[in-house]
């Protein structure tokens, strides 16, 4: 494959790690069948649905071509406009039903799949989704928000100048907003999510303090990465997953701070419903709290989550039951979304840090532990090197001096013979007469 060729596999457009899993659930794909089609694993697939990781190269092009996205030859755009008759019959035509192409074949087309086990899938006819729990129709889901949008500024219209009377006005094409810098880019993040992040984590874990710290944790870590949250679908989506992982971890019971929740709030109402959500597993409250309080849809909950489908829906179906018998007026999902809905979107009342402060944060963080790696580094090569210089060369061993030792008892065996047991034992081994006249005793 040539570099040119490499260059345009590796540029092809790929759909958000949302996106990805809800094109592969809307397409009735499991995770092993789309790893089969791929040629990797399955934990392969999941880490591109969860944005970990992405493909490359011809992988990236099969992958697009797989969950339908256009690949680098579609968004080729024709220099000419076709005329009116062509264009009303290509309308007509594109009327018509048009049989769905596999996605396995078209995975098989891509040329880096498995071609056996790809003609064998396209000849299968697509499995149906695993079943769900069945969750009861509440009140429409709001789209996902786009804060990208809300973040830009809007540009101030200039009066409009009265066009010449010779020459009419050419039609002027929409007013781009200035750029922004990656400070006020930042800024604006910040100001329009914090807030609502803080008072969302306060729900989730009923420590102020705690809200607090995860919300500038999680900023602190989207300032050190912010080349990869600028161009993120979701901005807040990612701050926010990465407030809520901080703020639910279980390590923070072992601080004496965030021991015990914070005293409850004075209303009832708001009182028995915090106290409900915290009794709840943390993977469950935070489930019910995005659905319900947020609005989010299933597959984007469970994508950020990190669960499946059907373990989203269970874990949504329980939370509503515990929730529903805790206070019966918040038995149907419609009072249990609108209840939490206006929880959520009450005015936050924390004080936070500026901007700036915690961008100031961020980096003094990130210098502090380069410091910290290079100060351990320089220590170990130092050690090493020392270690090196004075180590012997040859093994020398150590010969102890002898000490006498008192209070060890007599050494056993057959006693140590006198000098007449001496001469005797000589006498009989010298005698040559092995018989019994041998024992006899010698008269002098």
């Amino acid at each position: 494959m040539s570099r040119s060729t490499a260059d345009s596999a590796s540029s092809v457009p790929l759909p958000t790690p949302k996106e990805r899993r809800r094109l592969r659930e809307a397409l009735a794909l499991s995770e092993e069948e789309v790893a089969e089609a791929m040629g990797v694993t399955r934990a392969t697939v999941r880490s591109w649905e969860t944005g970990r990781s992405a493909p490359r190269g011809r992988k990236r092009e099969a992958y697009a071509k797989l969950l339908g996205t256009p690949g680098p030859t579609d968004l080729v755009r024709p220099e000419a406009e076709p005329p009116a008759e062509p264009r009303a019959q290509a309308q007509e035509h594109s009327q018509q039903p048009q049989p769905q192409p596999q996605p396995q074949a078209s995975a098989a087309a891509a040329g880096n799949v498995r071609p056996r086990a790809a003609v064998k899938r396209a000849a299968k006819p697509p499995r149906a989704p695993s079943p769900a729990p069945a969750i009861s129709p509440g009140p429409a889901r709001k789209g996902p928000s786009k804060p990208p949008e809300r973040l830009r500024p809007v540009a101030a219209e200039a009066p409009a100048e009265p066009a010449a009377p010779a020459e009419p006005a050419a039609p002027a094409g929409p007013a781009q907003p200035p750029a922004l810098t990656p400070e006020e880019a930042f800024d604006a993040l910040y100001a329009y999510a914090a807030p609502g992040l803080v008072h969302q984590t306060y729900l989730l874990t009923g420590r102020r303090r705690l809200s607090r710290e995860a919300v500038e944790y999680a900023f602190h870590h989207a300032w050190q990465r912010w080349p990869e949250v600028a161009v993120d679908a979701d901005p807040v989506g990612w701050v926010r997953a990465t407030a809520y992982e901080y703020a639910l971890s279980p390590w923070h019971r072992f601080r004496r701070a965030h021991r015990h929740p914070d005293a409850p709030p004075t209303e009832a109402n708001r009182r028995a419903l915090l106290g409900a959500l915290l009794e709840l597993p943390p993977s469950y409250r935070r489930t019910v709290l995005l659905y319900d309080g947020l609005g989010l849809d299933l597959p984007e909950t469970a994508a950020e989550t990190e669960a499946s489908t059907p373990a989203a829906a269970n874990r949504l179906l329980h939370a509503r039951a515990v929730l529903g018998r805790r206070i019966p007026e918040l038995a149907e999902p419609e009072a249990l979304h609108r209840c939490l809905s206006a929880l959520v979107a009450e005015a936050p009342t924390a004080t936070l840090l500026p901007a700036r402060a915690v961008r100031a944060g961020s980096e003094r963080r990130t210098r502090g532990w380069t410091r910290a790696v290079l100060g351990v580094t320089a220590a170990l090569i130092v050690v090493t090197g020392f270690t090196a210089a004075t180590a012997p060369t040859r093994y020398i061993p150590v010969n102890a001096p002898g000490e006498a030792v008192d209070g060890v008892p007599v050494r056993g065996g057959p006693q140590k013979l006198s000098p007449e047991d001496l001469e005797l034992r000589d006498k009989l081994r010298a005698e040559p007469n092995p018989g019994p006249e041998r024992l006899v005793p010698a008269v002098g």
